[in-house]
């Protein structure tokens, strides 16, 4: 078949050696669709291709990597805590769009990835949790000879994306399996893909599974999406992702940015004769009376009580007589430092008066001063307040790990801390600290023990992103009251942007007991809710795309 082209939903694959000539792979290039982006593959002359429109084409920094499926072998171990099947219901395409859209890939319309399911060229395959049914990771397979009567009878892997909330290991690699066995059962010779060049895990996955690197090439078009690959360095290059998410939506919308510190993720957005700094989601328009409320979680409390939001019972850390009290009456009690982030210091679950003891001594090498409260049972969730509007709502739950029988908790966990990092620009890992091991030890483990296969070992207790937790969009499903809530504590504290943090029965009941409040909430943890584009509308109210 000469010039094939391959509708994927996110974009076209253009199959180069189809093309006799580059003209026609160009004008298919320039007939890409709005929010898409296409790929043309398997270039082997790609100084040929770019001459022919050096302003319009770059060449994509990935490699290509190929597996003999003739000489494939499959692994003897099966899945631990998942499997891996078809895309079978509409449920299944919606979650692997936002699977899509956590990992900041370009999306797939629903409908689309539905409307193929049963299609002999595109294979669509997701790893489900077999607790929860949730689909936590997802590939697409394309099928050479069907798409353009391939003569080498080859194939293609696409679109591996696992859900960076996922605890169990392996997902990615049974996800390659699966895809290639499917392959080989249908007489294929080869399996192919592409992958940036720096990504150094997906690398020495598809290496130990046998894949080595072939010299193909591919070119895309220079387009909004595919803007950082061809741009070249930049002064942002060390922007953490709450940061980035931030700078990336300003210049979409044409406002200047200037980078002041990268790696403190401090920048200027200007735009119309106003300039703006800002500290990721902290700017100018918070006030240091703000900043400071929020500072002290002992004013913070005060402030928001006043205001009508119920808080925890507060009880003096100096009082023994009132711990042992509030023990006996709550059972579990929760400490932290007055002043501190990230969730340093905390201490959740703690039952004796020992816990209480050695969790304020940790808590006041944080801060000096330390809040001992009731612990209300439940769940954590975080509410965006930008402009005194809730943007986005989200469960975070404390990090876990699923046994093998084979791998030590200190092995899974150090797994899990690297999936956690890679999926958050190194943002949220796990550590291997004492209130690691408190946690382990009162499940009756120890670091070195192996847990049962397929048991979910919590942890930490507390649910804190940066210590390795996880996030769980709930914006659809939350109560009104909480809703109210939390834009009461926003204006009590007079914050125009702030994350409230309540303990709630369930996201969707009214019961709740607050927290916190984060003067720079991490905006980036909430894609693809609107926060970004809600802060810059805050910024910049007459920069709003129409669209928005």
């Amino acid at each position: 078949m000469r010039d094939a082209v391959l509708d994927c939903g996110w974009g076209r694959l253009l199959f180069a050696q189809t093309f006799e000539t580059a003209a026609p792979l160009v004008e298919a290039l320039r007939a890409e669709g709005p929010d898409r982006r296409d790929i043309a593959f398997y270039v082997r002359n790609p100084h040929v291709l770019l001459a022919s429109a050096p302003q319009e084409l770059f060449l994509d920094p990935s490699h290509t990597y190929r597996l003999d499926l003739a000489t494939y072998r499959s692994s003897r171990r099966q899945p631990r805590g998942f499997t891996v099947r078809r895309l079978m219901s509409e449920a299944d395409a919606q979650t692997v769009n936002d699977i899509y859209a956590k990992r900041r890939m370009v999306q797939a319309p629903p409908d689309f990835l539905w409307s193929h399911r049963d299609d002999r060229t595109l294979s669509y395959f997701v790893a489900e949790d077999l607790t929860t049914g949730a689909v936590i990771g997802t590939v697409t397979g394309v099928n050479h000879a069907r798409a353009f009567e391939d003569p080498e009878n080859g194939a293609s892997l696409w679109c591996l994306a696992v859900d960076p909330q996922a605890t169990q290991p392996g997902i990615g690699e049974a996800l390659v399996r699966r895809l290639a066995e499917h392959f080989r059962t249908h007489g294929l010779a080869h399996m192919d893909l592409s992958v940036m060049h720096d990504n150094a895990q997906a690398i020495a996955l598809y290496e130990k599974l046998g894949f080595r690197r072939v010299h193909f090439f591919g070119v895309k078009r220079k387009n909004p999406i595919n803007e950082a690959l061809f741009v070249g360095p930049s002064d942002d290059h060390a922007l953490n992702p709450y940061a980035r998410i931030i700078v990336d939506e300003a210049r979409r919308r044409g406002i200047q940015t200037d980078i002041i510190d990268s790696e403190g993720g401090l920048f200027r957005l200007s735009w119309g004769g106003r300039s703006v700094r800002c500290r990721e989601s902290l700017s100018e328009l918070t006030s240091a009376v703000a900043l400071s409320i929020c500072d002290d979680k002992r004013v913070t409390r005060r402030i928001v009580e006043a205001a009508g939001v119920r808080v925890p019972r507060r009880i003096d850390p100096q009082n023994l007589g009132a711990i042992d009290e509030a023990l006996e009456t709550y059972g579990q009690l929760v400490v932290k430092p007055a002043r501190g982030e990230q969730g340093k210091g905390v201490a959740v679950g703690l039952k004796t008066m020992a816990d209480v003891q050695a969790a304020l001594l940790r808590a006041r090498r944080i801060c000096p001063d330390v809040l001992v409260e009731e612990q209300v049972e439940g769940e954590d969730l975080r509410l965006v307040v930008i402009d005194y509007e809730v943007v986005a709502c989200a469960v975070r739950r404390p990090p876990r790990v699923i046994g093998d029988g084979r791998s030590t908790l200190r092995v899974l966990i150090e797994h899990q801390s690297r999936r956690r990092a890679a999926a958050t620009g190194g943002e949220s890992s796990i550590p291997i600290d004492a209130e690691t091991e408190r946690t382990l030890a009162e499940a009756g483990y120890g670091l070195d023990d192996v847990a049962g296969e397929g048991e979910e070992i919590l942890v930490r207790k507390a649910a804190n992103l940066h210590l390795g937790g996880t996030i769980h969009d709930v914006t659809d499903e939350v109560h009104p009251v909480l809703v109210e809530a939390a834009v009461a504590a926003a204006r009590a504290i007079d914050i125009p942007v702030t994350g409230i943090d309540l303990m709630v029965r369930a996201p969707d009941q009214p019961d709740y007991a607050f927290i916190e409040a984060n003067e720079r909430p991490g905006l980036a943890n909430h894609e693809p809710r609107p926060t970004a584009e809600r802060f810059i509308d805050l910024l910049f109210p007459l920069s709003a795309r129409p669209d928005a």
